[in-house]
């Protein structure tokens, strides 16, 4: 019976860990975000920076974003969905006309 409980025990704390470190794999993408400026880094990088994302780093020269985040919690397309109701255009969607337009002049990239 004590062998029989020690297993028990053994075998939550083993499914537990395992569960617990699986939440915490992360990975990293880049992709392109149209931008300008130091303005476009803020916003694009704060836009990115979502529950589930651990890092964003948005290149000025490249315009390229790259993402450390938890997959588990989010994907990329929610990433650049997120970038795009910021005002930016990411590879896979378009924000809209009057977000775009309401940015600063500077960040009014070349659609």
């Amino acid at each position: 019976m004590k062998k029989t409980i020690s297993i028990l025990i053994l075998s939550f704390l083993t499914l537990y860990t395992t569960l617990t470190f699986a939440k915490d794999e992360t990975t990293k993408a880049s992709f392109k975000v149209n931008g300008n400026c130091e303005s476009c880094k803020k916003r694009i990088e704060k836009a990115a920076k979502t529950e589930g994302v651990k890092s964003a780093v948005w290149n000025v020269d490249t315009h390229i974003l790259t993402v450390t985040f938890a997959p588990a919690k989010l994907s990329v397309d929610q990433i650049q969905q997120n970038i795009a109701k910021a005002g930016h255009d990411t590879e896979k969607y378009k924000t809209e006309e009057n977000t775009y337009k309401n940015l600063q002049q500077c960040c009014q990239y070349e659609r």
